[in-house]
């Protein structure tokens, strides 16, 4: 049943504020994260606002297997058995001849990814291309579950080869309803895979492995090569945040690791926490993490105010002060005058002295201030044995976390960065507390299979109809094709290589209706370019596909 624009518009405003689409692919995830997705998956589910959009995009289902590779040890006890993957279309820009335009929905509920067909990449590839859009889920998020838990045993048939393989399966099988007297399966139509992000990786994998199946595929902010501890995340925020904003993120880390690490034992440890109002925080490592938050949301930005995150500018403007904003702590003046000595920059203390007591503000405001718990401990340690035990369909923060400890990596430490650089989150930040949710939830004490995502190609993937596009400024750019320091590629149709000028997390997915434009400022010009490109070499993949098509006939007479 079709509603009216207005409330469909409505619709899709508030399910992108309760979604969060705001472009975040996180790993090094903590326990409090973890929490903080459990209650949100609570609250979604009370709000019910997917099923408010399914009005106009009701979710389908595929059977499809659940062991793709009963020849693979790693996957016994096999199951023959099927699962029902969801997924969702529109078919109103579609004509006879167009392409099926597929976004993978990567690792989170399919049903947050509705938006883009109303008005993201899939809206505007589908509209000018006469297209059908589809939004896939993968298996195990949402409501795609292959197993009755996701107990870690459960969780074996959680691997990106399997995800691969339902994606090609769903391209050579599904009918969709309505349509029911069209074959509109990959052997008889331009198959065209989008994902962003970890999807983007995924698609570009998808293009490599079954190009029988997918004619093209665009790998937005892809991830296509794994690193275990990526302590490069953060050279974006280092290379292209304000640099008053870096460098006293930088000098203000040294102290606190100064205290934490050089000083450990002593009395400055107990004193640096109580400063903050972290004093009953038991361990270093999680005030460390604690803290940190801040220079973490460089990825949160976008250029859609919709879904653009404040937070870092936020914080940047807290540290990057040498003037005291938050009057309620003039008081601790002295004492951060001393912790910054015993941290080594009695030299700087005249200026460091504001912007340390503006950090601790900020964390107060941001952290402590949001602890209604009676010990700190409950709110901000990532050690409990007890949640992370926990397995039943609802604790779906184990879904993420089990890929990312088993193959793909990803660990976002401080402890990494080169010595004779100074890191913008502490180095207690380490592997060891990074993954504790390895051990403790799935009892994964190796370093994650990395070469098993690493084969295909890493950050040399190359394929025809295989698109590249990245963001400059995005913390994600080292594990891609556009690298720092890779030799640039010669952008073509055939594969296209396109990077967003200041752009962040896979900029070009969203979009915006036509009343919400601003011309020459919403959409920024670098992404009205590169979508517009999008929609150029994808018409030029369908043509090659007609060609063919007609070359086939040709010879047939």
């Amino acid at each position: 049943m079709l509603l009216p624009r207005e409330l469909a518009v409505g619709i899709a405003c508030l399910w992108q504020l309760v979604a969060g689409l705001n472009g975040e692919f996180r790993t090094s995830l903590t326990l409090r994260d973890f929490k903080e997705q459990l209650a949100k998956r609570e609250a979604k589910d009370a709000a019910l606002l997917a099923r408010d959009l399914e009005q106009i995009y009701p979710a389908r289902t595929l059977q499809v297997p659940i062991d793709h590779f009963h020849n693979d040890t790693l996957y016994e006890p096999h199951s023959n058995e099927t699962f029902p993957l969801r997924y969702w279309f529109d078919a109103s820009n579609y004509r006879k001849g167009g392409p099926v335009i597929v976004l993978q929905g990567g690792e989170t509920d399919g049903a947050e990814r509705l938006p883009f067909l109303q008005k993201g990449i899939v809206a505007k590839l589908a509209q000018a291309t006469h297209g059908l859009g589809v939004i896939l889920e993968h298996r195990y998020y949402g409501e795609s579950y292959p197993t009755p838990d996701f107990s870690t045993e459960n969780l074996r048939f959680l691997t990106t080869d399997q995800a691969l393989a339902d994606m090609a399966y769903f391209a050579e099988h599904v009918v969709f309803d309505g349509l029911e007297h069209l074959d509109l399966t990959a052997s008889k139509n331009p198959y065209i895979a989008y994902g962003g992000s970890y999807a983007g990786a995924f698609v570009a994998f998808l293009r490599k492995l079954y190009p029988h199946v997918y004619w093209g595929a665009i790998a937005s902010s892809g991830v296509p090569e794994a690193i275990y501890d990526y302590w490069q995340y953060y050279e974006a925020a280092r290379l292209f945040a304000p640099r008053d904003c870096v460098v006293a993120t930088q000098k203000l880390t040294h102290v606190v690791d100064n205290l934490l690490i050089g000083k450990a034992g002593s009395q400055y440890v107990q004193r640096l926490k109580s400063a903050f109002g972290l004093g009953n925080l038991t361990r270093s490592d999680d005030f460390a993490n604690t803290i940190s938050w801040g220079i973490s949301g460089l990825q949160g930005l976008n250029w859609d105010p919709a879904l653009n995150s404040t937070k870092f500018g936020y914080y940047c403007n807290n540290v990057s002060s040498t003037a005291l904003l938050y009057p309620a702590a003039a008081g601790l003046g002295s004492e951060a005058r001393e912790l910054i000595a015993a941290g080594g920059y009695d030299g700087e203390a005249d200026t460091l002295t504001n912007q340390l007591l503006n950090y601790i503000g900020y964390v107060n405001a941001t952290a402590v201030h949001n602890c209604k718990e009676s010990q700190q401990d409950s709110c901000f340690t990532n050690y409990n044995s007890t949640f992370y035990q926990q397995d039943n369909l609802k604790q779906d923060w184990r879904l993420w976390a089990y890929q990312y400890c088993f193959e793909w990596g990803y660990l976002q430490t401080g402890s990494g960065v080169p010595a004779d650089q100074l890191p913008l989150i502490s180095r207690l930040i380490d592997i060891d507390f990074l993954s504790v949710v390895c051990r403790e939830a799935f009892s994964i004490t190796k370093p994650a299979q990395v070469d098993r995502i690493n084969k295909h190609g890493g950050v040399n993937i190359s394929y025809p109809r295989l698109a590249h596009v990245d963001g400059e400024w995005d913390p994600w750019r080292h594990t891609s094709p556009h690298r720092i320091g890779l030799p640039d590629r010669e952008s073509t149709v055939g594969e296209p290589f396109i990077l967003i000028r200041e752009g962040v997390h896979h900029w070009d997915e969203n979009g915006l209706f036509p009343n919400e434009t601003r011309p020459g400022h919403l959409p920024p010009r670098a992404v009205v370019e590169t979508q517009s490109a999008e929609v150029g070499f994808v018409k030029a993949w369908v043509e090659e596909w007609n060609e063919r098509d007609l070359s086939d006939v040709w010879g047939d007479l």
